[in-house]
């Protein structure tokens, strides 16, 4: 019942009508109220008497004419279930509590709300099964209740709705099979079902649509990700009818039988993931079709005979990873001809014949594995200057790159003796011959002799420039203690003593005596030490950061933590692609140059006419989460002291963590001045100064901090947070982005607008109300999608 009636006005940006809420509707608030357990008080607004509900004094709370469409709640911190007495709500369209604590079932009664279109409560602790009435809401677009604990089968009635385009039901533990009333959507677009416990085979139903006027056109799904479930049976055929499909991931389950030759026929499928299976028989020539192909993982499978030679027409191929298989026959040169490939792993099968000479011409060839295969031959010389013996290890015949297996020349060829002429050699001629054998001996020992006394002579004038370098002119340190900035290269006066270089994998090989010789610059001073930019002797540049001395721990220890880190690999952090430990304790990391240099001075040093879109600002955003998620979940690090200086982009401005895992490198006092140093730079969250020990929610502080810089292109400093906290208390929101970000405003304000709360979500003073890096990246996708 409207009890009030008057004019529209406007809060902020929102439009709010000036009614008194239904009683009905205001009834329901009160419930759910009473349910949830808040701790920060964020709801003190929903008052006793309802006034202000329905004209934008209530938190989160939208209506039209008295009615509550819209409870709009994420990232408060909420406790507590959700009440059943939601259903009362009958004009809601939308309800959207993700990024909380909320526990309990998902309300049985949500099904009975004729005008719901979005269910948005991923990222909380929901317990039970997915109510199937939820298949009753005739209007329903997008159900997104991922990274929850939900059990029990998933209700077919979901794709009920002929407006359904997303369903996410990832992370859970749901059991049970894939309705195949999913594959018969005339509108679903996004189907995610990844990391549950979904069993059975893949419904072989997928068709396309029925139009009455066009006949059969195609499904409009375009992503389906299945990995990493307990799904069985074989691929289905009827999968290569999704033509819009762009993304399959079938990884990580117990998938058998051949991969279908009709998925060729998905012309726009960019990502396609089968790793991880027991998938059998030949790899199919059509898939030489799939033009728009991006990555191909064929891993961990029980694939047979020979790789197509025609994969040359995959152009748009970044990844081709057929590793842990049973392939045999050549590697085809022609894949030497997909000039764009960044990845190449042929590693674990049964080729033979030797690596193609075409290979050598991948100029953005990053890595490279063909280990443990029949291979034989030499390696073409581009290939072992790049990538160290880990890439070719494991073939025996395979000559070339490592010193103990050299590539010996084939033995001269032996021409037939031209027929004897009679002639009688002069005695004379035979004393003749002896001299000049003797002259040419004396001839050459003189000019090792002369080669001898200039090197001599070298080292005596080099060892006296140095002497006088000690006694008065200061040299600039360009490395450990014997490693010195000289004339713009860095020396090593005290290389004859030996030293030990470690390779792990790389673009390419070098030797400690490259590395010593290198020109170098100074890029960067952290905690750990400074970071210098090698150029070595070939012109290739190397990231050399030489750790501070006496910081460090002993050799040994030192020596097991970084092989640890040396195997850590992601598109996203910086790779450690070798260590040196010099003859007197000094020890160097190298990784690889990035030219873009750190985001700190991309963001803050450019001049006027360089402008960062947004675009380009939020795929920072999701990298940077992307290479911290790995690091948390898969190696277990954290960063402890991340910051826009850690953050180097390479050509494309792809970003990559640098310093990770460095505080297992140095002593426990050292890493205890490390974090001290570090807690004035604005990254730090405030509990770091009292527990002087970080942790993966102090990480998720400092991510905010990044994305803050990112959002307002101001460095961050100790008020960043604060500031921007207030600004967006005053409702002055659009005062805080960056300039350049506004003249797009109209088009992105709701991507800015929820990458803020983001954000400022990151960056709560309070530990335990902080997002995990997990829902911040599905956050940010969630976003950016």
């Amino acid at each position: 019942m409207q009890v009030l009636a008057s004019s529209t006005f406007v809060t902020g940006h929102q439009l709010f009508d000036g009614v008194a809420v239904r009683k009905s509707d205001y009834e329901a608030l009160r419930a759910l109220k009473h349910d949830l357990i808040d701790f920060k008080g964020v709801l003190r607004s929903w008052n006793d008497s309802g006034f202000g509900a329905c004209s934008g004094s209530w938190l989160g709370i939208k209506c039209v004419n008295g009615e509550v469409i819209v409870i709009q709640i994420p990232f408060k911190g909420l406790s507590g279930k959700i009440s059943e007495k939601i259903g009362k709500l009958q004009s809601l369209r939308k309800i959207s509590l993700h990024d909380n604590l909320l526990t309990g079932p998902i309300p049985y009664s949500l099904g009975f709300l004729p005008n719901l279109r979005g269910v948005y409560l991923f990222n909380n602790k929901l317990s039970g099964s997915i109510p199937l009435s939820i298949g009753n809401c005739p209007m329903l677009q997008s159900i997104d209740v991922s990274n929850n604990l939900l059990i029990g089968k998933i209700p077919p009635s979901l794709s009920n709705s002929t407006r359904i385009f997303r369903i996410n039901l990832s992370f859970n533990l749901l059991s049970g099979s894939i309705p195949s009333s999913f594959t018969m959507s005339h509108s679903l677009t996004i189907l995610a079902l990844q990391y549950n416990n979904i069993s059975g085979s893949i419904p072989d139903s997928w068709h396309g649509m029925r139009n009455r006027n066009k006949g059969f056109v195609s499904s409009k799904l375009q992503v389906l990700t299945l990995d990493h479930n307990l799904i069985s049976g074989t691929i289905p055929v009827s999968i290569s009818k999704l033509s819009l499909v762009e993304n399959i991931s079938l990884s990580h389950n117990q998938i058998i039988g051949s991969i279908p030759s009709e998925i060729g026929a998905l012309s726009r499928l960019r990502f396609l993931d089968l790793s991880n299976n027991a998938i059998n028989g030949s790899i199919p020539k059509t898939l030489s079709n799939l033009t728009s192909i991006v990555s191909l993982n064929l891993e961990g499978n029980q694939l047979e005979n020979h790789v197509p030679d025609s994969f040359e027409t995959l152009q748009n191929l970044s990844m081709l990873n057929l590793k842990n298989n049973k392939l045999d026959g050549q590697i085809p040169s022609t894949i030497g001809n997909i000039t764009g490939i960044t990845k190449i792993d042929l590693s674990k099968n049964n080729l033979v014949g030797e690596i193609p000479d075409s290979f050598a011409k991948l100029a953005n060839l990053s890595f490279f594995n063909v280990s443990y295969n029949n291979l034989s031959g030499p390696i073409p010389s581009l290939l072992t200057k790049r990538f160290n013996s880990s890439s070719f290890t494991g073939n025996l015949q395979l000559c070339g790159f490592i010193a103990s297996k050299p590539c010996h020349s084939p033995p001269p060829e032996i021409l037939p003796a031209p027929s004897p002429k009679p002639f009688s050699k002069p005695h004379h001629l035979n004393k003749l011959s002896t001299k000049i054998i003797l002259l040419i001996a004396a001839g050459v020992t003189l000019i090792i002799l002369v080669f001898l006394c200039c090197f001599l002579l070298c080292y005596l004038v080099k060892k006296t420039g140095g002497s006088k370098g000690k006694n008065g002119k200061a040299k600039t340190t360009a490395s450990a203690r014997s490693i010195k900035k000289v004339g713009g290269g860095i020396e090593s006066p005290g290389r004859e003593v030996g030293g030990k270089l470690v390779h792990f994998d790389g673009p390419f090989v070098f030797t400690a005596d490259d590395l010593l010789c290198a020109t170098a610059e100074i890029m960067e001073k952290s905690p750990y030490g400074t970071s210098y930019k090698a150029t070595l002797e070939d012109g290739n540049h190397v990231i050399v950061q030489r750790l501070r001395e006496k910081t460090t721990k002993g050799q040994k220890e030192f020596e097991a933590e970084a092989a640890s880190l040396g195997k850590i690999r992601h598109q996203n952090l910086l790779a450690l692609r070798a260590y040196y430990l010099g003859p007197k304790g000094e020890k160097l990391l190298v990784f690889d140059y990035m030219p873009k240099g750190s985001l700190a001075s991309f963001l803050h040093d450019r001049g006027p006419e360089t402008v960062i879109e947004w675009p380009t600002r939020m795929n920072i955003a999701i990298e940077i989460t992307l290479g911290l998620y790995h690091l948390h979940k898969e190696e277990n690090i954290v960063h402890g002291n991340l910051n826009s200086s850690n953050i180097l982009l390479d050509e494309q401005i792809n970003a990559h963590i640098t310093d990770f895992g460095l505080s297992r490198l140095v002593t426990t006092s050292a890493r205890s001045n490390i974090i001290a140093s570090a807690g004035n730079d604005g990254y730090n969250p405030p509990e770091l100064s009292i527990t002087k020990k970080p942790n993966q929610k102090s990480d998720v502080y400092s991510l905010g901090v990044i994305i803050l810089e990112l959002l307002t292109g101001k460095p961050p400093g100790m008020e960043l947070g604060e500031w921007v906290t207030s600004i967006v208390k005053e409702e002055w929101t659009n005062e805080v982005f960056d300039l350049e970000l506004m003249k797009d405003a109209s088009a992105i304000s709701d991507e800015l607008l929820n990458t803020l709360k983001l954000a400022l979500h990151c960056v709560d003073p309070s530990p335990s109300s902080r997002p995990e890096v997990q829902q911040v990246l599905h956050q940010l996708e969630e976003i950016n999608n």
